[in-house]
Parts: structure tokens; sequence; C-alpha cells
């Protein structure tokens, strides 16, 4: 092993570290249909997360994309049962306008629910859209953050539309899911221009060199660690954290201070 971190050792060697624990802020919940999880229940994915020294997980359930009702329940119930280990956000379907005027309506965020989760892409509603304004008028006056999917070139969720976001709503904490993933630069313009935009490290941790360029241009404090578990074991997603050519001050405000901040935890 080359690289010199006390940190890094002691991950390598225990799987996980009292000193760094992890929180990742990028989960989703519960079964999805074409694919088989074999830890997807609460008590599996706190097994998961012991093992790798995550302490909670933030969650949006999969459910919600398509039955808001229905998952984000679901997923409160979850919260509810383990309020040491979860966090949820608040899903959000575009595509039904009076139910997210409804939920948003509802939203306390001393339930459990800590912001919004827009998956602009997979509903194929951009995120500059209207419908979407109850949840960031929200978002603006509390200070809550949004978690947006948020994928290179698309005509829903690019940084470009980012950007457009955080200009309408400069209070709104506004995380940009997989950084943009393949728009790299327009990422990391929006994050620099925008004090109130942050990277999120799902899958584009895997992309080499990236974390080294998130944390030398735009700073580990608005860089926060995601895995969408279960889809991904979190300990793939910390190696790579660990083996970036940052500092250790750089992996702690990724695995967990950012988050510290951003959600109060």
């Amino acid at each position: 092993m080359s690289n010199p971190s006390p940190l890094t050792a002691e991950f390598v060697a225990a799987g996980r570290t009292p000193e760094c624990p992890v929180i990742d802020a990028h989960a989703h919940f519960g079964t999805f249909r074409g694919i088989y999880f074999p830890r997807v229940t609460a008590d599996a994915m706190v097994g998961t997360m012991d093992r790798c020294g995550v302490r909670v997980t933030i969650s949006s359930h999969h459910y919600a994309f398509i039955d808001p009702e229905r998952g984000n329940a679901e997923m409160a119930q979850v919260v509810r049962d383990h309020p040491e280990r979860f966090r949820a956000y608040l899903a959000l379907n575009p595509n039904y306008p009076e139910l997210v005027q409804r939920q948003v309506a509802q939203f306390a965020p001393g339930q459990g629910f800590v912001g919004f989760k827009f998956l602009a892409d997979y509903h194929h509603y951009p995120i500059t859209g209207d419908h979407y304004r109850p949840a960031l008028e929200v978002a603006e006056a509390q200070g809550l953050p949004v978690l947006m999917h948020t994928w290179g070139g698309s005509a829903y969720d690019s940084p470009a539309h980012v950007a457009e976001v955080a200009a309408r709503y400069p209070n709104a904490r506004l995380i940009m899911g997989h950084s943009g993933f393949g728009q790299w630069e327009e990422a990391i313009a929006a994050a620099s221009e925008h004090e109130h935009v942050y990277l999120e490290l799902c899958a584009a941790y895997a992309v080499r060199g990236a974390i080294d360029a998130f944390c030398e241009r735009v700073g580990s404090r608005k860089v926060l660690f995601g895995t969408d578990l279960p889809w991904f074991d979190p300990h793939y997603g910390i190696g790579c954290v660990l083996f970036a050519h940052i500092t250790d001050e750089d992996r702690h405000n990724i695995l967990h201070r950012t988050a510290e901040r951003l959600f109060g935890l």
C-alpha cells in the first residue's frame, strides 16, 4: 500500500474506523423491479452499514418515484424504526403536480425527512420546471437540502439546469447527485460559482481524478459521499476516497463532516 495516510491504513486493516464515521448522503430503499438486491431490508442494510462504518444513511424509497404516497410513507416508517441510522428525502414525482403540492405542504423536517429528492431524468421533467417550484420554495425558505440526480448532457438535470435553479433559489442547499456525471468542468463551475451548490460522489468516485479535481477546485467542504445503496457496496466508494490524492482533512470532510454540517447530524 503506497498511501501514507494513517486513516487509510486503519480502514484497510479493519474495514472501518471510529475516527472517521461515514455518512451516506445518497441512498435508496426497498426492492426494485428487474434486479435482485441481497441486502435490502432495513436490518440487512444496517448490517452493511456496520460492516463499512456507515453511521447514517439518507435514503429515498424506490417506490416513491412511481407512487410517492406509498414510498414516502414506507420510508418514514423505516426512519421511525431506526432513528439513529436512517434519515430520508421526500421523493417527488413532478408528473403529479397536485400531489407534489400536497406532499410539500405536509413536509415536516422533524419527522425524519431532511430535504427533497428529484429524479428528473427518470420522470422526463426538467428541474427548472414549475412542478418542482413548491419544493424549491420550501427549501429556499427553510434552507433545506435538495438532492437532484444530475447527469451530463441531460435535457432535464444537467449542470446548466442546476446553475439556473441555483440562481433562482440562493438559500436552498442544492446537491448535485452524481456530480453531473460526465460534464465535470460544468459541474465544477456550478459548484464554484454558487456557494449553496454541492457535489455528491455517487458513481463519480469511480472516475479517475474526479475526487482530486473536486477537492482542488471546489474544496472538500462542498463534497459529499454517496453510494446509491443498496445498488453498490459502500466499501468500494470509501476506498476511492481513501486512495484519492487528497489529504486526511479532505477525507474527513467528504466522508462525514460536510454531511454533518449540511444535515445537522
